[in-house]
């Protein structure tokens, strides 16, 4: 890639790039097998809070910790990425920064089911 610094959009021609670009983010996610998974959790989990009469403000918290889930996943994976192509072969450098991403993953799967399950049983 030659030529000069990017031109950075201003106005209303930002929003529209960053919207454009968030969009893309998420069609990578969607390539995820993990990211998948989470998105029929979701699915279910609001299912679940239909079936057990769950409180309008119990559907927010939910939603809003599975956006954080869907925000951590979308790190664990630029991560990912970025490992592999700074440090194509096995490092232990690259192999802690993946761990950490996904534990980081794993504790956001984790408070999504103790939510749940305090919802549904409690």
């Amino acid at each position: 890639m030659a030529g000069g610094p990017v031109a950075k959009e201003k106005g209303f021609r930002h929003l529209l790039a960053a919207t454009r670009y968030s969009l893309a983010g998420a069609a990578r996610l969607l390539d995820e097998e993990a990211f998948r998974h989470e998105l029929l959790a979701f699915i279910a989990g609001l299912i679940l809070f239909l079936l057990v009469g769950a409180q309008l403000m119990q559907f927010l918290v939910f939603t809003v910790l599975m956006l954080v889930l869907f925000a951590v996943e979308a790190l664990n994976t630029a991560i990912e990425e970025l490992v592999d192509r700074v440090s194509p072969e096995h490092s232990l450098s690259g192999k802690h920064a993946k761990d950490l991403g996904s534990f980081a993953t794993f504790c956001l799967l984790v408070a999504n089911g103790l939510y749940a399950a305090y919802v549904v049983f409690f």
